[in-house]
């Protein structure tokens, strides 16, 4: 059984968690930035043949082309409004999302953990892109500005972040060391784009370079201010556990203070489903990194 390591979390089991995005919003206006869209409808593509993790299949949409946010807002014991978000971005390759296992399920742990969440259902495929996460960085940094613009929650959160996992991982990355804006506004609440107050990599994939994995790839340039991070990833991942190591090492160097979280044994894609392993306990790492860092009100 897992042992909640945090006041949020305990602060959690004292007000109703709901199970269900609270609102849904479309991300854009109109259309999004200009992209290769796919001609095909969106689609789970979920089958008896998907891999399972802890028992359960992951659900799998593809041909996302109407990007969205879906909303989990979170109060304390108080019935006070989350002055803390986080924009979620499941991973999947750039080709799909892995919608339940990094997506729904982990909104809901951090909207019970006292953080509100909110889900991107981003665009894919872009896949065949030289720059498969451009369109994504677009789509995060917009969920961003949205939500600092008070226009996705009835309380405008004073820090917001962002969290990703495998292929979202790599575009917060892109995301949390961009220096400018990768669209033109659209509307008052993105005349200025300004990274994440934080990000959250779980096991990021290729954010370092094939020939020398103790350096970032280029367009990954982190410096002093860059945000701080909590890092988690597993030894024997068959995405290098460097992708994890060196951005901490790079973060450590230019002075960011952040967290790392290696697990033994975990491999690929673990999600936050218990299943037994010391990995099953990262959400509540990161929420008391969180409140560690005043990033998150204890309640």
């Amino acid at each position: 059984m897992r042992v909640h390591l945090t006041v949020c979390v305990i602060v959690s089991f004292l007000s109703p968690m709901a199970m269900s995005a609270d609102t849904v919003r479309p991300l854009w206006p109109d259309s999004p930035p200009s992209w290769d869209a796919p001609t095909e409808p969106e689609r789970d593509i979920t089958d008896a043949s998907g891999r399972l993790q802890a028992g359960r299949r992951v659900t799998r949409l593809t041909n996302v082309a109407e990007p969205s946010v879906h909303i989990y807002e979170a109060r304390n014991n108080k019935g006070k409004a989350s002055e803390t978000a986080v924009v979620i971005c499941p991973g999947g390759g750039f080709n799909i999302l892995a919608w339940d296992l990094e997506g729904t399920e982990i909104a809901e742990q951090f909207q019970a953990g006292g953080v509100t969440a909110i889900l991107l259902k981003y665009r894919v495929p872009t896949r065949k892109r030289d720059d498969p996460w451009t369109p994504v960085v677009q789509d995060i940094q917009r969920a961003i500005a949205m939500t600092r613009a008070g226009q996705l929650t009835a309380s405008t959160p004073t820090k917001v972040g962002c969290l990703g996992f495998s292929a979202g991982g790599n575009a917060v990355a892109h995301a949390a060391t961009a220096k400018s804006a990768q669209y033109e506004s659209v509307d008052s609440a993105d005349e200025i784009i300004t990274p994440p107050d934080f990000a959250c990599l779980v096991y990021p994939a290729w954010l370092v370079q094939d020939d020398d994995p103790t350096e970032l790839r280029d367009g990954i340039v982190v410096d002093a201010s860059t945000p701080p991070m909590f890092i988690a990833h597993a030894e024997n991942d068959r995405l290098t556990v460097f992708n994890a190591v060196t951005m901490f090492s790079k973060l450590h160097q230019a002075g960011v203070p952040s967290s790392l979280h290696v697990f033994t044994g975990s491999g690929h894609g673990f999600g936050a489903r218990d299943d037994g392993m010391a990995d099953d306990y990262w959400v509540d790492l990161c929420l008391a990194w969180l409140v560690d860092a005043g990033l998150c009100d204890a309640g």
